[in-house]
């Protein structure tokens, strides 16, 4: 003889249920979590800029960009999508370097350093570069 068809309501019912989670062992039993504040990464995008031989200093970005973005001051725009942090770095170069070995030189220390540091991957970095810093001799 066939049984009657349950309804959803029953088949909930029967499931066992877990004892609820108090707060206090959702706090002792969690590792927590870690919050990098957008502040943190431009830091690390300026130091790292300007470490790299070549570079004399940021430029603020101009005012055709959006001067109301964080990090504006500081020569730098940083966008995190998709888990990737995107930069575009607003530099014054040396006079008598190779730009465009500079210019490799800070992508590659900026992705390695926001890797490293802080476990972010990185998508592009673009530099653009502001000025040149002629010394009087």
């Amino acid at each position: 003889m066939a049984q009657p068809a349950q309804s959803a309501g029953e088949k909930k019912s029967r499931r066992k249920k877990s004892p609820p989670i108090s707060p206090v062992d959702d706090y002792i039993s969690g590792p927590g979590i870690t919050t990098i504040a957008p502040d943190v990464l431009i830091t690390i995008a300026r130091l790292t800029t300007l470490e790299t031989p070549g570079v004399c200093r940021m430029n603020p970005v101009p005012g055709t960009v959006s001067r109301f973005r964080r990090g504006a001051a500081d020569g730098i725009i940083l966008e995190i999508k998709n888990d990737y942090v995107m930069a575009d770095l607003y530099v014054v170069m040396k006079n008598n370097v190779n730009m465009r070995e500079v210019s490799r030189n800070i992508q590659h220390n900026v992705r390695r350093a926001i890797s490293e540091m802080v476990g972010m991957q990185v998508g592009r970095v673009n530099i653009h570069i502001e000025d040149i810093e002629f010394t009087p001799m």
